[in-house]
């Protein structure tokens, strides 16, 4: 672990990160000696502290110690997170004037190479997510929502869940961002007010605006998953992931989907970052 450029085991309790979350991450895949879309990850980083308001300004320390850090011609994952640091009193951050930054590398799930050529068998998560604007589209630190949707689909033989908000409106699965097709048109759900705004979502929006195939940001229910006819998952680590089944889990119903459209897809961001 490598905080704020040196590398060490531990950081104070008294940081807020522990005591509540006060933070936000990004997780980027080295691949082929290339951190994939390291701009548009620190992009995401500048985002949420402005958000949040943490005070962090020591961009070109951070990227220098992610850069020195990578291994010689091996893959991994590499997780940074800014903390507020220490400080405040109580929940007020009033004082928290030394942010913290930490990188760590975890290795690549083996499984998600499979998943990009056979797809996944999905269901719907009973576990919803609130609205909360203020903290939308944030990949903050504190995932209780997460956790809790991991834990139900721990029990469960599915692959994935598409998790929805409490007004019952598609907003992620359990991993990433959600695409379907439907009508000649790819859709992806509107992301103002629950879900996280991922690196690889905005990616496959601009990079097929660019290919003349518009993406429709919209605020749908649950059903209108089970009248698509394509479905994919997707973040930085997983690519692009197609999904060939969901199934209601009140009827046991199962929707099959086409996977031929969420090849192009990938097709188009391979040639995307390998260019």
């Amino acid at each position: 672990m490598i905080v704020n450029g040196q590398q060490q085991s531990q950081i104070p309790l008294t940081d807020r990160s522990i005591q509540y979350g006060d933070g936000c991450f990004t997780t980027i895949a080295y691949q082929n000696a290339s951190l994939e879309l390291f701009d548009s990850h620190i992009q995401r980083l500048k985002d949420a502290c402005e958000r949040l308001s943490i005070p962090f300004s020591n961009w070109e320390q951070l990227s220098k110690s992610v850069f020195d850090s990578l291994p010689n011609n091996e893959s991994c994952v590499v997780k940074i997170m800014i903390t507020r640091g220490s400080g405040g009193r109580g929940y007020s951050p009033v004082g928290a004037k030394h942010p913290n930054f930490i990188i760590t590398h975890h290795s690549i799930p083996q499984h998600y190479k499979t998943w990009q050529t056979d797809g996944i068998s999905v269901s719907v998560s009973p576990v919803k997510l609130a609205r909360q604007p203020l903290l939308a589209g944030i990949k903050h630190l504190n995932r209780l929502e997460q956790v809790l949707i991991k834990q139900a689909l721990a029990t469960t033989e599915y692959d994935d869940v598409i998790v929805c908000d409490t007004e019952n409106e598609i907003i992620e699965s359990s991993v990433g961002n959600v695409f379907w097709w439907g009508d000649e048109k790819w859709f992806t759900a509107n992301l103002s007010e629950s879900g996280v705004v991922g690196v690889m979502r905005n990616q496959i929006i601009n990079m097929m605006e660019k290919a003349g195939h518009k993406v429709i940001v919209t605020r749908e229910p649950l059903e209108a998953l089970f009248e698509a006819q394509a479905l994919f998952v997707c973040n930085s680590l997983m690519g692009v992931v197609p999904v060939k089944s969901l199934i209601d889990p009140e009827t046991f119903k199962v929707t099959k989907f086409l996977i031929e459209p969420v090849y192009k897809v990938q097709s188009m961001l391979k040639n995307k970052l390998e260019n």
